[in-house]
């Protein structure tokens, strides 16, 4: 029997029971990162509206998960103090669309280019990805397996 934790948007989960799936709905622009240790078999997952919090820091410390350069880094400490080691952990993501005809702010573009710096700064990479164009997508974390699967317009891939 699977236990769905649902990340909300400027959100994150963790989980180390194999029994549980981590989903995020709906994004957008956002971006959503899941992040397993495969050993350990400990994961989370988190739902980041905007790219930094260089000119927000105040609502950083409030809500950390609301900014890539913050939550991912966040996550990954929480992540660690379970006991998941950072040189084993997988990342993926998925989201970044473009949900405006003008890309005035193109925000899923900035999402996504502050989350490929902050994992070039940490000496990262990005183990798969499913970003840009212009359509919404749910995310999924399997906790047993570490299988991330992407939905949209009714179909499903593994990431």
């Amino acid at each position: 029997m699977n236990n769905t934790l649902v990340v909300g948007i400027s959100d994150m989960k963790l989980s180390r029971n194999p029994g549980d799936v981590i989903v995020t709905y709906s994004l957008g622009s956002c971006l959503g990162v899941a992040i397993y240790d495969p050993k350990e078999r400990i994961g989370g997952m988190v739902h980041c509206l905007l790219p930094s919090a260089a000119a927000a820091r105040e609502k950083a410390r409030q809500n950390p998960f609301m900014f890539v350069t913050t939550g991912v880094a966040m996550t990954v400490r929480r992540l660690v103090d379970l006991g998941a080691r950072k040189e084993r952990l997988v990342f993926k993501v998925a989201g970044g669309a473009n949900m405006r005809k003008d890309r005035l702010f193109d925000t899923g573009l900035r999402n996504f280019n502050a989350l490929q710096t902050l994992m070039e700064r940490n000496n990262r990479k990005l183990d798969a990805v499913d970003v840009g164009g212009t359509i919404p997508r749910t995310l999924f974390l399997y906790l047993d397996t570490g299988r991330v699967v992407v939905r949209s317009m009714g179909k499903e891939k593994d990431l």
